[in-house]
């Protein structure tokens, strides 16, 4: 069961806050789920398609910036 709500496909507007340790940008949506989404940087803001969510994060592609 997803207890946090977000769906994949769904779009949401983030700004990445930090990277990970390969070096993806994290995001946060809905307050404090962690999305990952490669090819960003810190403080890039831009709407994005999760691809796959997980149980304690999602992965994310940028669509616009």
């Amino acid at each position: 069961m997803n207890e946090t709500q977000v769906y994949k496909g769904e779009k949401h507007e983030v700004e990445i806050y930090a990277l990970g340790e390969k070096g993806d940008g994290l995001a946060k949506i809905n307050g404090n789920f962690i999305v990952i989404v490669p090819g960003t940087e810190v403080g890039q803001k831009c709407t994005i398609r999760l691809t796959n969510v997980l149980r304690r994060y999602a992965f994310g592609e940028v669509i616009e910036e």
